[in-house]
């Protein structure tokens, strides 16, 4: 039998730091497994996440645990009704010695940007997100600065029917890679979670809680390379449009999921693959990630929408309905 070779080696190294990201979170979250595992994906895929839920079901805990567990930079912005565009991107300031404008960058400029209640704060200052999050730059006086690399959004919003929310527009939810929805924890997690807070657990420092980086650029490079050698068949691709195209033609919806959609799909089945030990994809993880990657990039019928019929109601049985490969 031969040896490993040093790129087997440098991707197990990677596995083995990713599983150990999912498991430093569990220091500080408990009972939301699948949004860790949404998270981690998001980091594999270069992509962004929108971490939707109720108040207090640690969304913003979520993301400052990953940031104490990956070691890269981080910075939060708490989005209100009267936050400007240039708040989060950066403006050009005066310099009274020099009576020169130099460019001052805003809390965008990092590697992972919480974005807090991004739903609280207008279209307009949503919107400033958009050239950040889709070409990682941002131009101001039209001069384009690039963003740090790796960059990465990870923003919480309240349900949007909660009052003093703007729904994000149909251009930005299609930025976001994976749609997260944060539930309320079953009844043994949330006893477990009041023993934490018992013994003194305190949310808003999570390096109390023993959290400390278990990964860190090298890793996710070698992941990120690990990811794009994931095989994928003609057969498999081939059912991740036909799940795409199937949103087109459902009655219950009036907006269906874009070729942009594909591609995300095709990404985080790839990473799943990979965190499961597998160097190809099968349809099972085609179906785990379905529902985070297009719950976002589908738009129900008012008719629909007034039942009370949610996105993942119809994506559930038309994945059902979807003939998969052999």
């Amino acid at each position: 039998m031969s040896a490993p070779t040093p790129d087997a080696d440098g991707a197990a190294e990677a596995r083995a730091a990713l599983e150990a990201v999912r498991a430093e979170i569990g220091k500080a979250v408990v009972g939301q497994d699948p949004v860790v595992t949404g998270l981690v994906i998001a980091l594999l895929c270069r992509g962004h996440v929108l971490l939707e839920g109720v108040p207090g079901v640690a969304k913003t805990l979520l993301v400052r645990a990953l940031a104490a567990a990956v070691e890269l930079e981080t910075k939060r912005v708490q989005f209100t009704p009267d936050l400007m565009p240039s708040d989060i991107t950066g403006s050009l300031v005066l310099d009274a010695r020099t009576s020169e404008f130099s460019f001052q960058p805003g809390p965008v400029f990092t590697n992972l940007l919480l974005a807090d209640e991004i739903n609280r704060t207008p279209p307009k200052t949503q919107a400033s997100l958009l050239e950040a999050m889709e070409e990682r730059q941002v131009t101001v006086d039209g001069t384009a600065r690039h963003l740090p690399e790796p960059f990465l959004v990870a923003a919480t919003q309240n349900p949007v029917e909660h009052e003093g929310t703007y729904p994000l527009p149909e251009a930005q939810l299609d930025r976001f890679l994976l749609k997260l929805n944060v539930s309320l924890p079953p009844r043994d997690d949330e006893i477990a979670l009041l023993s934490r807070h018992a013994r003194g657990f305190d949310p808003r420092d999570p390096s109390a809680a023993g959290l400390h980086p278990v990964a860190g650029p090298a890793q996710l490079d070698a992941a990120r390379s690990a990811v794009a050698g994931i095989s994928v068949s003609p057969e498999i691709a081939a059912y991740i449009v036909d799940v795409c195209r199937a949103t087109r033609d459902s009655p219950s919806l009036s907006l269906g999921a874009s070729p942009r959609g594909a591609t995300a799909l095709l990404s985080t089945a790839r990473a799943w693959a990979w965190l499961t030990g597998r160097d190809y994809v099968i349809p099972d993880d085609v179906k785990a990630l379905a529902l985070p990657t297009l719950r976002h990039r589908v738009q129900l019928r008012p008719e629909a929408e007034m039942e009370g019929v949610t996105p993942d109601a119809v994506l559930t049985p038309l994945l059902a309905r979807v003939p998969v490969p052999r």
